[in-house]
């Protein structure tokens, strides 16, 4: 399946919040905020503040992350950001810092209804890998769940999957103390120094 992978930049807002927010948009969704922001000032944003958090995000000169379309339809999102930008994993103490690199970091996969099973996750993370190298990142993480052959519940596979990740290039670099879905998360890496 072929997917074409743009930056959710500002003028994509409208399908950025297509694959983010909630049908009421009085309900309190994350909004892939939950990371990148300390946990007080998450924890104080209303339903209708989360989108223009994000709007303001994507207008940025790099975006929050990246999106997936087929046949001009947008699939699929992915949070994709330096980590010094993102709180909870710049302070994490489950998560460990391999070293100083200013590493990037995909954290947040999420596939439009009717479109999983196709391919576009691993479309997802081959654009995160090409957005970061674009953007000057030496290496770039994820810290997916390290479930073997066992099923995710899919409200936990936002995440990723250690095989999703070994496809893509990335090797296992650590262990964490963090769990998805019941199962260790591991940290992934992908040097980008050599190309």
């Amino acid at each position: 399946m072929d997917f074409v992978i743009h930056p959710a930049t500002a003028d994509r807002f409208d399908d950025v919040a297509t694959l983010l927010g909630p049908r009421n948009p009085d309900s309190p969704t994350c909004w892939c905020l939950t990371y990148r922001l300390p946990s007080r000032e998450n924890r104080a944003l209303t339903a209708r503040e989360r989108p223009e958090k994000v709007r303001e995000l994507c207008g940025r000169d790099i975006p929050p992350g990246i999106l997936a379309y087929e046949d001009a339809v947008v699939v699929g999102w992915c949070g994709v950001a330096p980590r010094s930008e993102l709180h909870s994993f710049a302070n994490s103490r489950k998560i460990p810092h391999l070293d100083d690199l200013p590493v990037w970091t995909v954290w947040c996969f999420r596939v439009r209804g009717g479109h999983r099973g196709r391919g576009v996750a691993r479309a997802l993370l081959k654009g995160a890998v090409q957005h970061a190298q674009r953007n000057g990142a030496p290496a770039i993480e994820g810290y997916p769940a390290d479930n073997g052959d066992e099923k995710v519940d899919t409200t936990m596979a936002f995440v990723g999957t250690r095989r999703l990740f070994e496809n893509a290039g990335f090797a296992k670099a650590a262990d964490t103390t963090a769990i998805a879905g019941g199962f260790p998360r591991v940290v992934m890496r992908l040097d980008l120094r050599d190309g």
